[in-house]
């Protein structure tokens, strides 16, 4: 905490030198405005880091943190919106040292942006703020991508500016996509990563404009060092970090590669065949491989046909995990127990190997890709020699 205290000590002094730097407009002096970005933490919903808008008085100096991340987990239905994609979030006005003493206790680094800001679009932001962050205004639809904290304080700013933040950034693009950005900083929770990287379908892989990858807080941060105000200056007058980060740095970009994946997925599939003879050590190595199949396609054909995670539909990987391989987990059990499954479980697993094959010329001819090449070149292969070892003996057996 007395770190804290001196960084924010410190920022006081530097609002202070910069509102005395500037020109006065007619009337009452304008507000400063600053951006907070926060680095990601090691919490699940962490991981994207966060951001704020700050208003500070030019007279006394208090700065209020505009806060468009919370939520009330005791609201009624709260789990049940979270899974169906209807999450609800508020806006909350708060003193800035207030705000930054749960990133300092949780060891993550923040730095303020003081943004060079027209007085009239100053004043005109940090009223609109004050009466938005009112507990009657406060509730926003929550968008993991569209609508979350990062884009609530980039469309804030781009009205403050009359859209001329939207105009400097919608026709540039770097291309990062939602699925690339998310996997990356989901990458060091394997769950999440793994989550991310199956559970986006191909809407996630359209290559987004500066303003589009404005959803995760370090690249809208990026993208205000090199935008302009309205006049032609520099957008960002000042950055100073005011807390260090004290946790593993934000992960970086790196080239995604498919053909490890490969080598992977066929070593998978050649020690599946060169241990055919041995049904009951296959048949171990079987149930959990489709019993993630089946779980996992169960979640994806929820979250494309039942839920309103626009991100997740229309997923080809539902091909690969198909919810079809839960049918295929009796016949498992019974080969574990030396027996011969019935008929049935050779045609369905025939079944879910085709639809599985299926998913290399949809890649292919796609006119809308969906980066998932990595995923095909590891399971189609081991789907493809557990139907060898498999599906000609059990068609070969007599239905009890």
């Amino acid at each position: 905490m007395p770190r804290l205290l001196s960084a924010f000590a410190l920022l006081l002094l530097l609002t202070a030198g910069i509102a005395a730097a500037q020109p006065a407009d007619a009337g009452a002096p304008a507000p400063r405005i600053g951006v907070v970005t926060m680095q990601p933490g090691e919490i699940f919903f962490e991981r994207f880091g966060h951001d704020a808008l700050v208003v500070a008085d030019p007279v006394t100096g208090q700065a209020t943190s505009y806060n468009f991340g919370f939520f009330d987990p005791s609201e009624p239905d709260f789990i049940g919106n979270f899974v169906r994609g209807r999450m609800m979030y508020y806006l909350v006005a708060l003193p800035l040292e207030q705000d930054l003493a749960q990133y300092s206790d949780a060891g993550r680094g923040a730095s303020i942006q003081w943004l060079d800001l027209p007085h009239a679009q100053a004043r005109a932001l940090a009223e609109g703020l004050a009466e938005r962050s009112k507990p009657e205004n406060a509730r926003y639809r929550y968008d993991y991508f569209t609508a979350n904290c990062a884009t609530m304080v980039r469309d804030a700013l781009n009205q403050a500016m009359d859209g001329g933040l939207q105009s400097q950034l919608a026709g540039r693009s770097r291309g990062n996509t939602y699925r690339s950005e998310s996997v990356r900083l989901a990458s060091p929770s394997l769950w999440m990563w793994l989550g991310f990287d199956l559970g986006l379908g191909p809407s996630a892989d359209q290559p987004l404009s500066r303003w589009e990858e404005a959803f995760v807080p370090m690249r809208l941060a990026d993208s205000l060092r090199e935008a302009r105000n309205s006049e032609g200056r520099p957008l960002v007058q000042a950055e100073q970090e005011i807390l260090p980060q004290r946790l593993a740095p934000e992960p970086k970009e790196h080239l995604r590669r498919w053909w490890p994946w490969l080598l992977l997925g066929l070593a998978v599939a050649a020690a599946i065949i060169t241990a055919r003879h041995r049904p009951r050590l296959v048949a171990g190595f079987a149930l959990p491989f489709w019993l993630f199949c089946g779980v996992g396609g169960a979640l994806l054909t929820y979250l494309w046909g039942f839920s309103e995670h626009y991100a997740a539909w229309a997923n080809r990987n539902l091909l690969l995990l198909n919810p079809l391989a839960l049918l295929l987990i009796p016949g498992a059990w019974t080969l574990l127990r030396g027996r011969q499954p019935r008929r049935w479980f050779g045609v369905t697993l025939w079944l879910v190997t085709a639809l599985a094959a299926v998913s290399l010329p949809v890649h292919w001819l796609s006119l809308q890709a969906q980066f998932n090449t990595q995923w095909i070149v590891l399971l189609l292969p081991i789907h493809l020699a557990l139907t060898l070892v498999f599906a000609k003996r059990s068609l070969a057996a007599r239905p009890r």
